[in-house]
């Protein structure tokens, strides 16, 4: 089992930024592949960026490219999600992800979602 914690959510003004942490425990974190998803109200879970184990690969959604940015330090056990020029439609509940990597995102583990509400 992983166990997933996000923190780094809130209300910020349409322009802002914020920084989304999510820092996983439990069984090693070594090999995983770690991603952000978002849910907005009304709307299905939709997959936002993920970073591979050693954090040479990364991808986007359209979306958020040129925004938000992933990174990660395993030796903290911990995944980032850098998210500027954030506009009111990047407002949803955003969930951390852990999947084994060259496993597909159909069923990874989930942490319980940290709050990003973005004013216009």
């Amino acid at each position: 089992q992983v166990q997933l914690v996000e923190s780094g959510g809130g209300l910020v003004q349409a322009g802002g930024s914020l920084r989304l942490s999510c820092t996983a425990s439990g069984r090693t974190f070594s090999g995983y592949a770690m991603g952000w998803f978002r849910q907005a109200p009304g709307k299905e879970r939709e997959f936002v960026a993920t970073i591979s184990w050693s954090g040479g690969s990364t991808a986007y959604a359209d979306s958020v490219k040129g925004r938000f940015t992933i990174s990660r330090v395993n030796a903290k056990n911990t995944v980032y999600l850098q998210m500027n020029s954030l506009k009111s439609e990047d407002t949803a509940v955003y969930y951390c992800a852990a999947q084994p990597m060259g496993r597909s995102w159909t069923n990874p583990y989930w942490g319980q979602g940290t709050q990003v509400i973005v004013s216009s």
